[in-house]
């Protein structure tokens, strides 16, 4: 019989929508390199090598990724908050650093054995253009 899911990581853009309710939010908007920038990146999505090694090689993100998913393990183990722990990652568009933050989170969690769901809320949306 499969684990019930312990955690659900949500990207998402802030730029189409409001952010999803979560008990961590870690907003990539300003702080991250954006693939966004680079011309060759734009259209691609952080479920791509590329873009995705662009994103995890930005200084800070590895000590983000690691921290969010000790805060959600350490939550899923907490007797008085039980259930579900949700994260939601967000970019401006939702297709590049949220994209590729998300899944770092995920495979940090799935490694010490905690099952988790993976929602790209605005993935394949339109690129937003500025």
């Amino acid at each position: 019989m499969p684990q019930p899911t312990a955690v659900e990581i949500t990207s998402f853009g802030y730029g189409h929508a409001a952010p999803p309710e979560a008990d961590i939010v870690v907003d990539a908007r300003r702080r991250f390199r954006n693939p966004h920038a680079d011309p060759a990146m734009r259209e691609l999505t952080g479920l791509q090598e590329s873009v995705r090694s662009h994103v995890l090689a930005t200084p800070g993100v590895a000590a983000v990724v690691r921290h969010t998913a000790q805060l959600a393990a350490e939550l899923t183990n907490a007797t008085a908050a039980g259930g579900l722990v949700t994260i939601a990652v967000g970019c401006v568009g939702g297709r590049h650093r949220s994209v590729a933050i998300a899944q770092a989170i995920a495979a940090e969690l799935a490694d010490v054995g905690l099952p988790v769901a993976l929602v790209h809320r605005d993935v394949d949306r339109p690129v937003i253009q500025r």
